[in-house]
């Protein structure tokens, strides 16, 4: 039987998630195997798994996320995520990992792994110039089933009833923190805060960023579901359309490519929308789109590839005037976006 200190990487990580790994079955003592930390987790740690069968991810949520300021979040959360991936499993299969092992208490989870040579992150992707419209399409068409499957759901409202998570990863640090530091804008952006939180309509995801999304055979694949909330599916749809808009100014040269990409999901994410009228939901995002362009230069967790000064500002400025006349449809903020880039 092989000794812990003979398992490549066991010396780094945390006891508990060892004996997990044995408890579950996921390894065994008499068969070799190894563990390495993967890079990139904010909110949590996250190792990859690999015996002479399989590879395989383990996730352990983090009580203080890895950023400059002071952010804190329970670690209920991963719980709501393996919840997430189980209950998209019924309507996408081929979105999401397979959970192979769960423990609540440790909030720890194991998934499947997938190969980032044959699955490649959507955000690296967009980093190295490869702009695919149609993923984009088929993205927004995801998503809007996932909300579709689950709106108006008195069980899901009951099992993902997650306020205080969602509130103090998603609203607190993007909107109310925003709030603190642009105070003319303090009445549109708490109150933006408020109607977030008191919308309550489908499974939402929270989280749908170009980092969280790889592009597989079938399709996008949907991981990070630490937000996941019984709440507003408008944030979801903004979330993700206001990284393609800050990409713009990452990848300048890609910009008319990821505005039609913007265009693409939107369009094919509202055509999915039959809980309520699309065009309420619209509404909701293009009013939110923009404070949460602004929350990522000046909220807790603003985008690590806009550092110059003058693209913070370019960004503060859009930003500020539509926080401050709100339009109503996504298409008169890609209209302006696309303006001010001079595209």
């Amino acid at each position: 039987m092989s000794s812990l200190a003979c398992i490549p990487g066991a010396g780094n990580v945390d006891p508990a998630i060892l004996e997990f790994l044995h408890r579950s079955g996921q390894v065994q003592d008499e068969r070799a195997w190894a563990i390495e930390p993967l890079t990139g987790g904010v909110a949590s740690d996250i190792w990859k798994v690999t015996t002479d069968e399989t590879s395989f991810v383990v996730k352990k949520a983090l009580a203080s996320l890895r950023v400059a300021q002071d952010w804190k979040a329970p670690v209920t959360r991963n719980a709501s995520e393996v919840e997430w991936m189980l209950e998209v499993a019924k309507v996408a299969p081929d979105a999401v990992p397979r959970i192979l092992a769960h423990d609540p208490s440790l909030g720890a989870f194991a998934m499947s792994y997938f190969d980032p040579s044959e699955n490649p992150v959507w955000k690296e992707e967009l980093r190295n110039g490869r702009v695919d419209v149609t993923f984009a399409r088929r993205l927004g068409g995801v998503v809007a089933a996932i909300h579709a499957a689950t709106a108006r759901s008195q069980d899901i409202g009951r099992r993902f009833a997650n306020d205080e998570v969602f509130h103090s990863i998603r609203v607190e640090p993007y909107l109310e923190a925003t709030a603190q530091v642009h105070p003319d804008l303090a009445a549109p952006l708490l109150a933006l805060s408020r109607d977030v939180m008191n919308t309550r309509t489908a499974l939402v995801h929270g989280d749908v960023s170009p980092k969280n999304i790889l592009i597989g055979r079938d399709g996008p694949i949907i991981l990070d579901a630490e937000c996941a909330w019984y709440g507003d599916p408008s944030f979801d749809l903004a979330f993700c359309l206001n990284h393609l808009l800050l990409k713009c100014i990452w990848r300048r040269q890609d910009a008319a490519g990821l505005l039609d990409s913007f265009e693409a999901l939107a369009k094919a994410y509202l055509s999915g929308v039959a809980w309520e009228p699309a065009i309420a939901l619209e509404a909701r995002a293009a009013r939110l789109l923009p404070a949460l362009l602004l929350a990522r230069v000046d909220g807790k967790s603003p985008v690590e590839y806009i550092t110059a000064r003058i693209d913070k500002d370019f960004v503060r400025h859009f930003a500020r005037s539509l926080i401050q006349s709100p339009p109503t449809t996504l298409a008169d903020i890609k209209r302006a976006w696309a303006e001010e880039l001079c595209i």
